[in-house]
């Protein structure tokens, strides 16, 4: 990347990834030219070794690792939008590892490790700020959940233990401990090394490093159809031409039941909308992922100061992402309960999102009946923090043939074989 340095005084101007201060000032300005893209367009070639639906966090992830890892270029990631445009920039952007199963604790701590990392992987920042996350419990069965939680994860080599009130308001100094008020709070799950991570970044980081190795990624190409033969994928049909292709990968969130049914694939899903908001921006004072399972809702700040609060899934299956009073007002009053000095912070915007919802809570990964037909969908409303270990272990199994023992418990047939997975006490909020 050509640098556009100016040397002033004998010192260079500092550079940022590559170009100067300067030089971004200009390209802010508008008085820039010659700006490379981070990543190319593309046209659709007739066929691909591997052709991925979708173009989110997910599907980016794993065209990274077939190139980067495995060599296998000659991939398409499809995208009907824009890249990152679906759940993947419509998330809260939360991480952590201190789940309920044995199976899930190991899933999302790689996760965790593998975003540790990932700046310099990729060398692109992604914002990673592990400030910690807390789950409030406000009655005894809440606070036994919370217990159980730590021994499975302490069982993991997972730091997360629980804490008391007043370690509690240590942490988060806005939280009311107090024993008067409605929802008493005798105790939290602490997972230190949970955070926010910037959602687009990540999105960007894995879309720039996928280019970089050769894969093709096609924006505003949406999926009308795949053809199989003889119980084989052949031909995926878009908006701009058949592609003819072996492997295809189902990434999508909110919609993937409507690309499996284009090869016959049933799965145990319902979709529903997750909304959240998010307030001006403050001074930062809230340091820690704060999460209430019984109130449903979590609230976190971000570097630019805002406060983002989200809850639970709406309570009914639809493909609809329009805000609502009621939630918004709902989930203030709740906020409130928690931090009641929050009351004079207004609400820039509220938005919603898709999530595609299992009955165990947890995710379906692996082969299907279809062969060359492969799903990592169903991810509910965690699926941000799973991407860089989706991506990297499906890519595993595209790329060798055999299902890495990590995602073998999600399998799509564990629910017929009565093997299910349940998530469901520590995702209670979803998040």
């Amino acid at each position: 990347m050509r640098s556009r340095a100016r040397h002033t005084i004998g010192r260079p101007a500092r550079k940022i990834a590559g170009f100067s201060a300067a030089a971004l000032v200009r390209h802010g300005l508008g008085e820039a030219t010659d700006w490379p893209r981070v990543w190319r367009a593309h046209e659709l070639e007739r066929s691909y070794d591997v052709v991925i639906v979708g173009g989110g966090i997910h599907g980016l992830a794993a065209a990274y690792y077939l190139a980067s890892r495995h060599g296998i270029t000659n991939v398409a990631v499809l995208e009907k939008g824009y890249l990152g445009g679906g759940g993947s920039g419509r998330n809260t952007a939360i991480a952590r590892s201190n789940y309920l199963t044995p199976e899930g604790v190991a899933f999302y701590d790689r996760s965790l490790k593998l975003y540790e990392n990932l700046s310099a992987e990729l060398n692109f920042n992604i914002m990673f700020s592990q400030r910690g996350h807390m789950t409030l419990a406000h009655n005894d069965s809440s606070l036994r959940t919370m217990r159980w939680r730590a021994e499975v994860n302490k069982l993991q080599g997972i730091e997360s233990e629980v804490i008391g009130p007043e370690e509690i308001k240590r942490l988060a100094p806005p939280i009311d401990v107090s024993a008067d008020t409605r929802f008493p709070i005798l105790g939290a799950l602490y997972h230190p090394p949970g955070g926010i991570i910037r959602h687009d970044a990540v999105v960007w980081g894995y879309a720039r490093g996928a280019d970089r190795y050769g894969v093709q990624l096609h924006q505003q190409t949406e999926v009308l159809g795949i053809e199989t033969s003889g119980g084989q994928v052949q031909k995926v049909r878009t908006s701009r031409g058949d592609i003819a292709t072996k492997t295809v990968l189902n990434c999508t969130a909110g919609w993937s039941s409507l690309i499996n049914d284009m090869v016959g694939v049933r799965a145990p899903i319902t979709t529903s909308p997750l909304q959240a908001a998010v307030t001006e921006p403050v001074k930062p004072f809230l340091d820690a992922v704060v999460v209430s399972g019984s109130l449903h809702v979590y609230v976190s700040q971000t570097a630019r100061g805002e406060l983002v609060f989200g809850a639970s899934v709406d309570p009914f299956a639809q493909y609809s992402m329009r805000g609502s009073l009621d939630f918004i007002e709902g989930l203030a009053g709740n906020v409130l309960t928690l931090m009641p000095g929050l009351s004079k912070m207004r609400l820039l915007r509220q938005w919603g999102g898709l999530c595609d919802m299992t009955p165990d809570y947890s995710p379906l990964m692996g082969t299907t009946d279809v062969d060359g037909f492969l799903v990592d969908i169903g991810w509910g409303t965690y699926g941000f923090k799973a991407g860089p270990v989706s991506g990297e272990q499906m890519a595993e199994l595209i790329a060798t043939g055999r299902t890495p023992a990590l995602i073998e418990p999600f399998g799509i047939g564990r629910f017929l074989a009565g093997r299910l997975v349940g998530e469901k006490g520590a995702a209670s909020v979803g998040h």
